[in-house]
């Protein structure tokens, strides 16, 4: 698992593959409904194959481009990107987090979404990657073209070396349990929405089930399935406040697969039906 996410990352680094094409997303004012803008600035590198792409400018217009092999795209933190999986692609997420990098390797199969490894390094020591984050973010502020600007390819590729050189160093840290859990954690927030079960977070990060439950109990003091019905909720609560969409939609773009059920969860947590929470949202806004 190490391995393979530091040989991909290394190729890169030393100049044995060369990025194709570099694209920029910076939508942060333009959310698009069943879309999650992520906290945190993340790239994802075509590693084999390609990947269909959505996002918006700034505008709101949509852009749909199709990334091959070698091509990355750079998400700036707040803002969304789609895939739409159709072929087989095997790609590298990273994720710029505050506290870690977060590093997947991927693998869409044509069915399924695999994962071939899950890394999670601290950001600790000198703040490099962070100068790094803030010139690509003042390039982007400032609407230069960044898809043919040299200085934004020779910081993208100080940033894959920065995370390369995190990667490699061998830091103690006081909690490895604590860290594992926060990895966690943070990868539900981003794909709450997705088909989530226990098994496949084990196996993702290459614990066990029964350990998996034990962490968020003794961890986060919630369980599980708790845990990623609450992140859920507060998604569709926001979509009942700002979309008119039927339950079941509702249901289906917050990650429950069965609206009864999400009915009768939402119940449970707010005393309310969804019904009655967008009805009473919305004649509290009548009332101001």
């Amino acid at each position: 698992m190490t391995k393979s996410i530091n040989n991909a990352l290394t190729k890169f680094v030393i100049r044995q593959q060369t990025i194709n094409h570099i694209y920029f997303v910076n939508n942060s004012n333009c959310a698009l409904l069943h879309t999650h803008p992520v906290d945190f600035p993340q790239i994802e590198i075509i590693l084999e194959g390609t990947q269909q792409m959505q996002w918006t400018d700034n505008n709101g217009k949509i852009i749909e481009k199709i990334l091959s092999t070698n091509d990355l795209l750079y998400i700036s933190a707040q803002s969304w990107n789609k895939p739409i999986w159709t072929s087989p692609v095997t790609l590298l997420n990273i994720l710029f987090g505050k506290q870690q990098i977060s590093i997947s390797l991927l693998h869409w199969d044509g069915t399924q979404l695999i994962s071939l490894g899950q890394i999670n390094t601290p950001r600790r020591g000198p703040r490099v990657g962070t100068f790094i984050i803030q010139a690509l973010n003042e390039l982007i502020w400032q609407k230069q073209s960044c898809k043919q600007n040299q200085t934004a390819y020779y910081l993208i590729h100080s940033l894959l070396s920065n995370t390369l050189d995190l990667l490699n160093t061998e830091i103690k840290t006081s909690s490895k349990t604590t860290s594992l859990y926060e990895a966690i954690r943070q990868y539900i927030d981003i794909h709450f929405r997705e088909d989530i079960t226990r098994d496949f977070l084990a196996n993702m990060f290459y614990i066990s089930p029964n350990y998996l439950s034990h962490l968020f109990q003794s961890e986060g003091k919630i369980g599980l399935n708790e845990y990623l019905n609450h992140i859920r909720l507060e998604y569709a609560k926001l979509l009942l406040k700002d979309y008119d969409l039927n339950i079941k939609e509702i249901a289906l773009a917050s990650g429950f697969k069965d609206s009864n059920y999400f009915c009768r969860i939402f119940k449970k947590k707010t005393e309310r039906t969804p019904t009655e929470y967008r009805r009473q949202y919305h004649s509290k806004l009548m009332m101001k």
